[in-house]
């Protein structure tokens, strides 16, 4: 999605005519649907510094220009692009915009700085690193860009900034980024120039910024199927913004915690698909580099058998067992045993361990005392049964106790659903969660779709998953999975008999990746940590519309469920307690199922009412989107587009 798209020569018209703002406003209204003019104005300074830059005779009046465009698979946008072509090669020049005034050097990170924003000094990534990384990131997700061959040129534009010498901007500490991406400064717009010239000789005669803005989207690269190459070395992600800034924060911090013996605890705080698993796995290649002792942690088995299970071709078994422990293995560590622990879904870490939950004392105090730098990943929307107890505020009590220096920070940027927070928004208003803005746009387009039929949901992911094995079904755990017939996939757990309808539950835990295993449904146990492109969601009786309003009923959970446990006890002496207790649970296991899928979710509902209830949700999101397409037509048929 781009807010603002036009020739050379119309932006710099709307720039001197002052109607650049106005348009910006109200595009941005139709597409987002929420902004102020103080927020737009904001970018005045620095459009205005760019119609400056592109106010020069080289520079071809129909080459195209485009404001604001949303990088595919992540909620980043970028600042500027001209398209145009050299005479031999089709170019799009990307330009990051930034208003800062000074910048202070980190030798000690890469691609980092420290610059006055938002009332105080912080670290970001370097310009150039982000501007590179967001080309990076088109060129990753973009089928037009990668099949047309269109090249992408990015560079950064520090319009208020005037260099000096020994600059820390231009360090050579940062030498590396800035030779894939230039940075100009104050008083360097001749060279700007010069560098959009050297690729935009000739107007935008392809239409690239509408190849680039309807591009086929290719699936992002999965954790589970790059891990392999990233433990020989190879850097299979881009991390972007706060995620560079973070992972690179978190790698210093653990390597210092180690060589001072420092005891220090991180927690990185982020929802669905903000890439904390991207960043824990990071970690764990560069530590292990650096020869240090570090071990990934999850409770959850699924993730970790999908990672060994990748890796046993080329490491042996023992290796991987090293790599990949759960998080009832540190009852009898020694203090400071590990260099470094990283955890992975530490909200869903328990009191106790051992199959009884009769061993240990706390999991997170066991964790923090076993290593010298412990870095917990956390998202407390993500709990999912009685027993979890991860959360800052017990992390921050056990670090205490350890004499442990604690570092928060929070992961914001979204490669999940489509790369948009809005259908998250949307899902936690639809599911009852929080009230959100989203309540009829999901912010992106998202294949959503509810299904009468839950054997024409199970067939279109089977055709979706012909594609690249990456579609699966998951079901509310709502039926029993008995011992005797774990490992038959002929024996059908999940029975719908008004449709004749039958499935197993899944009989591996590394059925994400097995070719054959289409036909079973994941559970919440065995789902999350994991993504997908599709998923098709069974939502069973523990969901309902009841009276206009989506209610949860714990009695409706299968007996070998264990989210629940106790959970009739607390019933029989305290009916409003049991409630308030399973509530949000219940509603957080469907909001983790049904945000596995990176491009679409398909849902199936035992109850019809919520069944017609999601169905009148979507409408309205459908008749939202055709209104704004409409108005948008309008608008574009208005200034003869």
């Amino acid at each position: 999605m781009i807010i603002y798209e036009s020739t050379k020569e119309q932006f710099v018209g709307d720039v001197v005519n002052e109607l650049l703002i106005d348009r910006l406003y109200n595009s941005y209204q139709q597409k987002i649907g929420r902004t102020s003019k103080a927020e737009i104005r904001s970018w005045e300074n620095s459009l205005q510094k760019m119609s400056n830059v592109m106010q020069d005779d080289g520079i071809p009046e129909d080459a195209a220009v485009a404001i604001e465009f949303n990088i595919p698979n992540t909620s980043k946008r970028v600042d500027f692009l001209v398209a145009g072509n050299d005479g031999n090669q089709d170019h799009v020049v990307i330009v990051e915009l930034k208003q800062w005034e000074e910048v202070e050097k980190v030798p000690t990170r890469d691609a980092v700085v420290r610059t006055y924003v938002g009332g105080g000094k912080r670290e970001l990534v370097h310009p150039s690193y982000q501007a590179w990384s967001y080309a990076a990131l088109i060129e990753d997700f973009n089928e037009n860009v990668q099949k047309q061959q269109i090249s992408l040129k990015p560079c950064a534009y520090l319009h208020n900034y005037r260099k000096t010498e020994n600059d820390p901007l231009t360090d050579s500490h940062y030498e590396f980024h800035m030779e894939r991406a230039p940075i100009f400064a104050k008083g360097e717009i001749q060279k700007l120039r010069a560098f959009i010239k050297n690729y935009i000789r000739k107007g935008d005669q392809n239409r690239l910024i509408y190849q680039i803005e309807n591009g086929k989207i290719r699936p992002s690269k999965s954790l589970q199927d790059t891990l392999n190459a990233m433990l020989k070395g190879n850097e299979e992600f881009v991390m972007i913004d706060d995620q560079k800034v973070f992972y690179e924060e978190a790698l210093q911090l653990a390597l210092e915690s180690v060589r001072t013996r420092t005891k220090q605890v991180m927690v990185v705080e982020g929802g669905p698909g903000t890439g904390k698993s991207v960043l824990a796995i990071n970690l764990l290649v560069n530590l292990i580099a650096n020869d240090k002792t570090t071990m990934y942690v999850t409770k959850n088995a699924a993730p970790r058998n999908i990672y060994s299970t990748k890796l046993k071709k080329d490491f042996k078994k023992s290796h991987i067992d090293n790599l990949f422990k759960g998080s009832g293995s540190f009852t009898e560590s020694d203090l400071n045993e590990f260099d470094v622990l990283i955890i992975d879904e530490a909200h869903r870490l328990n009191e106790k361990s051992g199959m009884f939950q009769n061993k240990g004392e706390n999991q997170v105090k066991e964790l923090i005392k076993a290593s010298q730098f412990t870095i917990f990943f956390i998202d407390e929307n993500q709990k999912v049964t009685l027993s979890d107890i991860g959360s800052t505020e017990t992390i921050e009590k056990f670090a205490e106790e350890y004499g442990a220096q604690v570092i928060k920070r929070q992961l914001v940027s979204q490669f999940r659903c489509d790369g948009s927070d809005g259908y998250i928004a949307w899902l936690d208003d639809v599911l009852g969660i929080r009230d959100t803005a989203n309540v009829n746009d999901m912010g992106m387009d998202y294949n959503f779709k509810v299904y009468d039929d839950p054997n024409v949901m199970l067939a279109d992911i089977e055709k979706l998953n012909e594609r690249n094995n990456k579609s699966r079904m998951m079901a509310g755990y709502c039926w029993e999975w008995p011992k005797n017939n774990r490992l038959d996939v002929e024996h059908l757990d999940i029975t719908l008999p008004e449709h004749d309808f039958g499935i197993s539950w899944n009989i591996e835990n590394t059925w994400a990746i097995e070719n054959t295993s289409v036909r079973e449904a994941g559970c919440i146990h065995t789902a999350q940590g994991l993504e997908f492109d599709y998923v098709g969601v069974i939502i069973g009786d523990d969901l309902r519309m009841e009276n206009g309003h989506i209610n949860t009923d714990h009695t409706k959970r299968a007996k070998t469920d264990q989210s629940l446990k106790g959970i009739k006890k607390i019933a029989k002496e305290d009916p409003d307690k049991a409630r308030q207790l399973a509530d949000p649970l219940i509603r957080n296991t469907y909001r983790t199922l049904m945000t596995r899928g990176q491009k679409g979710c398909l849902v199936y509902c035992t109850d019809p009412e919520l069944q017609s209830y999601l169905k009148e949700r979507l409408a309205r999101v459908t008749m939202y989107r055709r209104k704004r397409e409409k108005d948008l037509y309008l608008v574009d048929e208005k200034r003869g587009y």
